[in-house]
């Protein structure tokens, strides 16, 4: 038995329940904080416990949906699996989960973990955890006055990739060809997955592409497929660097408006198999091919994953559709120009006509830059005939955003902030009607607290 361990263990387990009786939130991230400064190898000691090891998923974006499906598929697969579902990704929040699954002895009820991180983390993560799988989304720009440029967290991540153990496997999007450099050395160690359907693709690149310049000669890349944001099938016609032959591929693309999402999954040497998803948009289709390709990294049978990803819930504010006063409010977290763009095209292609609040914060977990708002593709939304409604700390700006988009100034309205918005912005809904709301980090977080208060939805750390 370890003393410290057991110690930082009970610290943070009885810290969490302290927070969470008196109501002060969710005790995600402080408990872990104390386990770290108690004994700061915690999370490397319990996490070494694990016979299956850990996933850890990093990207700008999808992280928590896809380490959901990926905890769902491994669930479904027999697995008992830790997981930081709260979605708090930084050292102590991923420290507090697995104190939470763990004894008072310290412990670990589970086999293998799946754990989300932040961008900035993950390299101090993977440093504690020596992950059996490594999975990387995407890198996109976010929060330039937290983690600066995306060279920044580049060259950070390249730095921990180059310190994983041999045994180590990288399970790589490489339609993102910064991930593709990043991981070009590693040989049979990577397997590299992507979109490989021409109808899903983009007319060009978007104005928010962030990766559109080859990392090796400055050469601006040449695509034959743009499927979001940099993401496609790209070439430098300057030193020939291109998308790499992918392991995992998805094809026959079909989404279904806002309900659901199927492909065709395609490995080189077996048959196809099809896969259906209860999200939309092109992003759950990339995050669903994730877990696809880490499921099979990890040996799980191809009718696990299928059944895993059927049943999947949206992960707490990612298309989360919460019935109140008898509508139906669908919350989809947005945080940068690429995510919003998605968000936009998503519900311009499922032709949407309902009521929309876009909630913007601009508090240190949001970025206290909000100039990202001009980055992003809003004219979609010019020649929509329903009302938008604007609130959260920065709710103005978003307004002043739209106007410039396109938007009639006689169908834009600003409410204010939470939970006000939420009211007023219900008020203005029929019976039956859906209302979609667009929030920032902490304006969802406040949005849910709201919801919860009013007892129609869940603590978010309790799905």
């Amino acid at each position: 038995m370890d003393p410290r361990l057991i110690l930082a263990v009970g610290a943070s387990r009885l810290s969490a329940a302290a927070i969470r009786r008196l109501g002060r939130g969710g005790g995600t991230a402080l408990p872990g904080l104390l386990a770290t400064l108690i004994d700061p190898g915690a999370l490397g000691k319990l996490s070494r416990q694990l016979p299956g090891g850990c996933v850890v998923v990093a990207g700008t974006n999808g992280k928590t949906t896809t380490a959901r499906m990926l905890a769902t598929i491994l669930e479904q697969a027999g697995h008992r699996v830790v997981h930081n579902r709260s979605g708090s990704n930084l050292v102590r929040g991923i420290t507090a989960a697995f104190a939470e699954q763990s004894s008072l002895l310290g412990r670990v009820r589970g086999e293998i973990a799946v754990i989300e991180a932040d961008e900035a983390a993950f390299p101090a993560v993977v440093r504690q955890t020596r992950p059996r799988i490594v999975l990387l989304l995407n890198l996109f720009r976010d929060q330039l006055d937290r983690y600066g440029e995306l060279d920044t967290v580049a060259r950070a991540w390249g730095e921990a990739l180059r310190a994983l153990p041999n045994e180590s496997r990288v399970v790589v999007n490489v339609d993102d060809p910064t991930l593709a450099a990043l991981t070009g050395e590693l040989g049979g160690r990577r397997l590299a997955f992507g979109l490989a359907e021409q109808r899903v693709a983009l007319d060009g690149l978007p104005h928010a592409a962030d990766a559109s310049v080859c990392r090796r000669c400055g050469t601006a890349f040449t695509y034959r497929a743009a499927f979001l944001s940099h993401l496609g099938d790209y070439r430098c016609p300057g030193c020939g660097f291109e998308r790499p032959p992918l392991d995992v591929a998805a094809s026959s693309i079909t989404l279904e408006g806002l309900e659901r999402l199927s492909f065709e999954v395609a490995v080189p040497g077996h048959d196809p198999w099809p896969v259906e998803v209860p999200l939309s948009g092109l992003y759950n289709a990339y995050n669903a091919l994730a877990a696809v390709a880490a499921s099979l990294a990890l040996g799980v049978a191809t009718e696990q994953i299928q059944s895993g990803l059927a049943t999947m819930r949206a992960a707490f504010g990612r298309l989360e559709r919460i019935s109140y006063e008898g509508r139906s409010l669908v919350i989809v977290l947005i945080k940068n120009p690429t995510g919003l763009n998605e968000v936009v095209r998503m519900l311009a292609s499922a032709r949407v006509e309902a009521p929309l609040l876009v909630l913007i914060n601009d508090l240190d977990a949001d970025g206290r830059d909000v100039s990202w708002l001009w980055d992003a593709d809003l004219e979609p939304l010019a020649g929509a005939r329903f009302p938008v409604f604007t609130g959260g700390i920065r709710g103005a700006d978003m307004a002043l955003r739209l106007k410039y988009a396109g938007v009639p100034q006689e169908r834009l309205r600003v409410l204010g902030d939470l939970p006000g918005a939420l009211d007023a912005f219900v008020s203005e809904l029929a019976p039956g009607q859906t209302g979609y709301i667009l929030p920032t980090y902490t304006a969802m977080l406040a949005l849910r607290r709201a919801l919860a208060g009013r007892g129609v939805a869940p603590a978010f750390w309790q799905q």
